[in-house]
């Protein structure tokens, strides 16, 4: 959610989407999971009466970022564009949360998510040099939220948590939009809610409540996985159990995102694979 201003990345000179992968990794295998170690095991925290986890899905399960830079890239080449994807990912995304804030304290009634995001490419897209763009062409681009791709320990990781728990999203998305990102990329979930449902936007108490309503569970038998602080905290006000999962790349090689573990949370740590050692998964 940090907002910054650089305009390198993947898609800008020297980066492939085969770096950033690699800079995952990387990161992964060195000085952050040697910072997380393994907090559920040393905090004696007992995960056994988890039933399900339910999961924020854009930065905590997809690269949004890397996914408009790459397809915009791949719309520069075709149409003969020099847009810098890069700088409109992070302008776009940055103008988010005031929209949410604005919902959440009731100045403006309930949006979608798809129409939020809509308002604020059109509010960048001059700027950015899609003011040729009709309609039709800012809706698809829109789109690309529907397409986001998994980040690599993603798919792998909730295949094997999804062996012992119920695995549901929980996320400020649309419901069609959850969808068909669930069909496009092939997510397990057992179940898809979304903050639509309660007319409502996390960190509202309403969106975390319609967990236990909906999947007949207590609040302390569920888990919220995140990448976002705040809504693991709202999570925990309902008693829900919680895990950090460090995204470093959420913003692009140069945002600065909240990496460090934190003790308040059940679990810290850096994957969704790493996630299911903890769990014995």
């Amino acid at each position: 959610m940090d907002d910054q201003t650089s305009r390198s990345g993947p898609g800008s000179a020297g980066w492939s989407r085969r770096d950033v992968l690699a800079a995952g990794t990387a990161v992964a295998a060195g000085g952050l999971a040697a910072g997380f170690g393994r907090p559920a095991k040393a905090q004696g925290r007992d995960l056994s009466g988890i039933k399900a986890l339910v999961f924020d899905v854009y930065g905590t399960c997809t690269d949004y970022w890397g996914t408009i830079v790459r397809e915009g890239q791949v719309l520069n080449r075709t149409r003969g564009l020099d847009i810098d994807w890069a700088a409109l990912a992070t302008d776009w995304r940055g103008l988010f949360p005031p929209g949410f804030a604005a919902v959440r304290d009731g100045q403006r009634p309930w949006q979608s998510f798809a129409s939020l995001r809509r308002e604020a490419l059109d509010n960048i897209a001059r700027q950015h040099g899609l003011g040729s763009f009709s309609g039709d062409e800012l809706a698809a681009v829109n789109a690309v939220w529907q397409r986001v791709e998994p980040w690599p320990d993603t798919m792998p990781g909730l295949l094997r948590l999804k062996r012992g728990c119920t695995l549901a999203t929980l996320s400020n998305a649309d419901m069609a939009d959850m969808v068909k990102l669930a069909k496009r990329r092939g997510l397990p979930w057992d179940l898809i809610l979304t903050s639509e449902l309660a007319q409502a936007v996390k960190p509202d108490p309403k969106v975390y409540q319609l967990a236990p309503r909906y999947l007949g569970l207590k609040p302390d038998e569920i888990m919220m996985v995140a990448c976002h602080k705040p809504d693991l905290q709202g999570a925990q006000a309902e008693g829900f159990r919680t895990a950090f999962i460090a995204r470093p790349l959420e913003a692009g090689p140069d945002g600065q995102v909240d990496t460090q573990a934190d003790g308040r949370f059940d679990v810290n740590t850096v994957s969704f694979v790493e996630l299911a050692d903890l769990m014995d998964a």
